[in-house]
């Protein structure tokens, strides 16, 4: 413990963000470049090095949290590199994408601010690939043994990458054209710069690992083929099944999913695309749905330069702080008022007028839509709803849409190329893969993790699952593993 008494004279200090006016002309991070490192070492020392550590449990990774804060304080980055690499593969996505629910466990937060772990975590892997600490780490030896594992997202790249380290030959298959999965066309490049993800990949490449791009399992490469030509197989393609909105009005033209907007304005980063042909540059933009998938549509429009965007959510607005009741510390409050880097420029900018502040409509339920003489939509009909999502009469109002976008989450794997069928795989009765202890599937030497087992979840939880399910592959293997496993496939996130 650095600083026994920096948790009560150091007051919480965040990573600033580039001003609005500035940063929503380009898609690059919106954080202040260098500003980071300035701030860090004070901040990882309000690190109390707690008797029982509850961000360990918080976090699915088990991050050895107090460990590298303190030596971060001290100015050892390389240590602090290898203890935060020993439990996440991918720290700098992690400190970038994740929510960080060990900063809702760490034991300051029950009457403080908490300590910044998101960003001290950053701090290093951003230093350490600066200063060089990070390299590729190729096996020792071969064991003989083939592993595929399809897609590319943060389960499949930990899986991959654990696997290959253990001597096995692993072949990643990804149905893009890219590497990366929604990290790659999901994820705007102001969330996460995608130069982070390239030199990941390059890193496992240097190990061994093979990657086969544009090649969809089940339809470009059948599943008895890919059993054939490997030892075992890991299901790792996510939760990409979109749910809908079965309103009248849902057929008119310029009403998309999420997931077909934000893959094509990516693209354009990308250099693929000039223009995107689902640009909002001049349209009136409502967002249906109040996650993050939504406020990455909400910041991607705002960049392109659209004449409004609105974004509805059907829970009430959240309440600023904890709800102790419902969810106590060391829980992850699931319900609670934040202001992401979209709805904050969202804010400044009155992209909305018709919302009383960030561009977001809280307890808010689409009705229908309507359209112009050419099928195109032109409005979107909605109505207040109270807590039990009841209409409450005499609510009912009308925006322009021009564009709508439905970000309403996704419900499970996509069986579209076939692969699921093709195996014979069991599901369970909400859609995921369904699997045993071992991350076993029904079908032998085929496992299942991430998102596509679990369901919708964060990418914490992803990487966890990859670094997992590993384990029991190389166990099926070999007949034992010295791979870590944080998370068995039933683990699920603290709760009252």
């Amino acid at each position: 413990m650095a600083d026994p008494k920096g948790f009560m004279t150091t007051p919480r200090q965040d990573w600033p963000r580039r001003p609005v006016e500035e940063r929503v002309r380009d898609w690059d991070e919106v954080y202040v470049p260098g500003a980071l490192l300035p701030i860090i070492g004070r901040q990882a020392g309000r690190c109390m090095d707690c008797g029982i550590p509850f961000c360990h449990d918080a976090c699915p990774l088990g991050n050895l949290v107090p460990e590298w804060n303190d030596l971060v304080s001290r100015d050892d980055w390389r240590a602090a590199s290898d203890r935060l690499h020993a439990t996440d593969n991918f720290p700098e996505f992690t400190g970038r994408l994740c929510p960080a629910p060990c900063e809702a466990g760490c034991v300051l937060a029950i009457n403080q601010p908490a300590v910044t772990i998101k960003n001290v975590e950053c701090a290093v892997a951003d230093r350490a690939w600066e200063e060089g600490f990070i390299r590729p780490h190729p096996p020792d030896r071969l064991s003989g043994r083939r592993v595929a594992v399809v897609g590319s997202g943060p389960a499949g790249l930990a899986a991959a990458q654990q696997l290959t380290r253990a001597g096995h030959t692993v072949v990643v298959y990804e149905r893009d054209d890219r590497i990366g999965g929604l990290m790659r066309y999901g994820i705007p490049g102001f969330k996460m710069e995608k130069h982070h993800l390239e030199r990941r990949i390059e890193q496992m490449r240097a190990e061994g690992t093979k990657f086969r791009t544009s090649t969809a399992v089940g339809r470009d490469l059948g599943a008895d083929e890919l059993r054939a030509r490997h030892d075992a197989v890991v299901i790792a393609t996510g939760a990409t099944a979109r749910r809908e909105l079965p309103v009248p009005g849902r057929e008119l033209a310029g009403i998309h999913q999420a997931m077909e907007y934000l893959p094509l304005a990516n693209r354009v980063c990308e250099g693929d695309l000039e223009i995107s042909p689902l640009s909002a540059a001049g349209k009136h933009v409502v967002i249906v749905g109040g996650g993050d998938t939504g406020a990455d549509c909400l910041g991607t429009a705002v960049r392109e330069g659209a004449a409004s965007v609105t974004q509805l959510d059907i829970h009430a607005q959240p309440r600023a702080g904890r709800d102790e009741e419902a969810e106590p510390w060391p829980t992850c409050p699931t319900r609670i008022y934040r202001l992401s880097a979209a709805h904050e420029e969202a804010r400044d900018l009155r992209t909305a007028p018709v919302a009383d502040a960030d561009a977001r409509l809280f307890a808010a339920s689409t009705l229908r839509f309507t359209g112009d003489a050419d099928g195109r939509v032109r409005s979107l009909h909605l109505v207040e709803v109270d807590a039990r999502r009841r209409p409450v009469p005499g609510t009912g109002r009308t925006l322009p849409a021009d564009l709508v976008l439905l970000a309403l989450g996704f419900s499970g794997p996509d069986r579209e190329d076939g692969l699921i069928d093709q195996l014979g795989l069991e599901l369970e009765p909400r859609g995921t893969i369904a699997r045993d202890a071992r991350f076993a599937t029904n079908v032998p030497g085929v496992f299942a993790a991430g998102d596509a087992a679990r369901g919708q979840s964060l990418i914490v939880w992803a990487i966890a699952e990859g670094r997992a399910v590993a384990a029991a592959v190389d166990r099926h293997l070999t007949g034992r593993s010295r791979l870590p496993a944080p998370i068995g496939p039933y683990d699920r996130p603290m709760t009252v």
